[in-house]
């Protein structure tokens, strides 16, 4: 059968970091000849959102089994070939479909399944899995019954004598794998059909055994780890200000208007917008080219509600209107040195780390405490004057989130930030971290400014 239509049946559950890259991917290949089913377990985040910018069939499912998403998803499909693609895989190249399903038509052959390769940022258990399971030699499995349905192909034939069980609640694909194998079919392991994938094929495994082995893999050149890296010029990236009352000046500029001005030299923010409860500092705002979609209520301006609050109203707002962003960075105007390429170097750590959040943050090698009960007591060993502060194996790190904070949009949503992976981006230039919190801080400002321009 030449070029037959291939339904690529991708199953989610809250994919929104991972599902852009994937389906950009996926319409980017060189074979043409394909639909994509998405089949989405009950998302709670914006994976469906940004999924249909994409040319896509959408299937809901309420309670996720493996086999049977596969099932339903190849139920509401229309091609001869099938690929299952996790939504969290990104295909490493416009030939992974192509390479995926060109010898589903031998005799013979009950399915295909290609190479997963980690991320920079995999974690080593993660990374040993993948490397040591998907080699680089194609093999013909007559015996072995490993398949893995994250990056997998067979015929509509095939799937109508073999479905997946639609009891099991895991490794559907290796139960699908032991029937097609004990029916006398073979298996085809195709490495140039290959996916990045973030996680493993195993979670519970002894973590520095894990280091050894995949620092011994990554030293051989046959093993050696793609940097996959997300195409930042495809993510919307949304640079919030908060600005409570009216906005000072600085000499001949506005806080807000410096803040706008940097973030608007940015090659990678898209949209700036400026939350503001004053008429004033919306106008300037206006002038100088941020967005002001609303006046933000007054009782996000009292003492008690936490800046996060304020970007949690903002980005609902926005979202209501159908407006939907990859990340979020925090910009306060309070901070008027900010380096030049601080943002955009904020934004590369973040994506080319794999985090859910990354801040900006300056090392405090003075001796740090806390006053509880009106007791002081020392945070970590910040207390300990005998050893040197850089002999010390912890830093104490003063966090300067208004400065800059990358997040995720679904972190900011249920006001976890600081949960999953979090980065820091230590300053070590004492004048970007300068803050204006007074009227005398205003004043050194000015002193400051003569002397940085």
């Amino acid at each position: 059968m030449k070029n037959p239509l291939v339904s690529i049946i991708i199953r989610t559950k809250n994919e929104e970091k991972w599902i852009v890259s994937c389906l950009k991917a996926v319409f980017n290949q060189s074979y043409k000849n394909f639909e994509v089913i998405l089949v989405d377990n009950n998302s709670t985040d914006k994976t469906v959102l940004k999924a249909k910018k994409f040319p896509i069939t959408l299937v809901n499912i309420e309670k996720f089994l493996p086999g049977r998403a596969i099932n339903d998803g190849i139920r509401a499909s229309s091609g001869d070939y099938i690929v299952c693609l996790s939504g969290h895989c990104i295909p490493t190249n416009n030939s992974w479909l192509a390479n995926l399903v060109k010898d589903l038509d031998m005799p013979n052959i009950a399915g295909i399944y290609g190479r997963q390769e980690p991320l920079s940022f995999t974690s080593d258990l993660d990374k040993r899995d993948l490397l040591t399971v998907f080699g680089r030699d194609k093999k013909l499995q007559i015996k072995d019954s490993f398949f893995h349905n994250a990056n997998s192909s067979f015929t509509r034939k095939i799937w109508e004598k073999f479905p997946f069980d639609e009891n099991v609640t895991n490794i559907e694909d290796r139960v699908w794998g032991e029937k097609v194998i004990a029916s006398r079919f073979n298996i085809i392991y195709e490495p140039t059909a290959s996916v990045y994938h973030w996680h493993g094929i195993n979670q519970d495994l002894d973590v520095d055994r894990a280091k050894k082995i995949v620092r011994i893999l990554e030293s051989l050149e046959s093993f050696s780890t793609n940097n996959f890296k997300q195409d930042l010029s495809n993510l919307k990236i949304l640079a919030i200000i908060p600005v409570k009352g009216k906005t000072l000046k600085l000499k001949n500029k506005t806080l807000v208007e410096r803040t706008i001005n940097l973030a608007h030299e940015s090659d990678l923010i898209t949209d700036v917008v400026v939350a503001t409860d004053n008429q004033h500092t919306a106008d300037i705002a206006i002038e100088h080219g941020a967005e002001v979609p609303f006046i933000r209520p007054n009782e996000l301006s009292e003492d008690y509600v936490s800046i996060f609050k304020v970007l949690q109203f903002t980005l609902e707002k926005l979202e209501d209107n159908n407006k939907y962003y990859d990340l979020v960075i925090l910009l306060e105007e309070i901070y008027p040195f900010r380096s030049k390429n601080l943002i955009d170097d904020m934004i590369h750590k973040f994506v080319n780390g794999g985090f859910d959040t990354v801040f900006a943050g300056q090392q405090e090698n003075r001796s740090i405490w806390k006053e509880v009960n009106g007791e002081a007591k020392p945070i970590n060993n910040s207390y300990d004057l005998s050893m040197p502060s850089s002999l010390k194996e912890n830093k104490n790190i003063i966090g300067m989130h208004g400065l800059c904070c990358v997040m995720q949009p679904s972190a900011l949503r249920v006001n976890q930030v600081f949960s999953g992976k979090v980065g820091l981006f230590e300053i070590n230039n004492s004048l970007s971290a300068f803050s204006i919190r007074c009227q005398k801080d205003l004043e050194i400002a000015e002193s400051l400014d003569s002397y940085v321009n």
